[in-house]
């Protein structure tokens, strides 16, 4: 619920070239991805990044799409809370940015974590679909 509160709610800036077909779509996604990292879907996830992806977070080494997607496999790691808001979504032609802030709070082998994070998430339409090619996120400034 507070997933789609938040969605309702976050500020929305669209690049003049995005089409409202495309910015729909790419705050549908984030939607989307925001589920899937809170079921642990991998399904989901695996439509959603492209082969290439790269994924850089605090406090944890660089990971690939393999990579990222064998720690869900393994639910080592559990999602307890994913909520996105002060969305921007820039569309340049066959790439979009999308930026905001992420709070989530996860469990990896029974240690709870709380993380505020700023990031940066590269869309590309690839046989067009938009996927993430690029999730880039950082400690959120106090």
């Amino acid at each position: 619920m507070s997933l789609l509160l938040a969605s309702a709610f976050a500020l929305v800036l669209v690049q003049s070239s995005a089409s409202p077909a495309d910015t729909e779509e790419l705050m549908r996604l984030e939607r989307v991805w925001n589920q899937a990292h809170e079921k642990g879907d991998v399904k989901l996830l695996e439509q959603l990044w492209a082969d290439d992806i790269e994924i850089v977070v605090p406090k944890m080494a660089v990971m690939t799409r393999s990579e990222a997607l064998d720690v869900f496999r393994s639910g080592r790691m559990k999602s307890d809370h994913y909520d996105t808001s002060d969305l921007t979504v820039r569309v340049y032609g066959e790439a979009a940015i999308v930026t905001g802030r992420l709070t989530r709070s996860r469990s990896l082998l029974g240690v709870t974590t709380t993380e505020d994070w700023r990031f940066t998430k590269v869309y590309a339409r690839q046989s067009g679909r938009w996927r993430v090619v690029a999730f880039h996120a950082s400690d959120a400034p106090q």
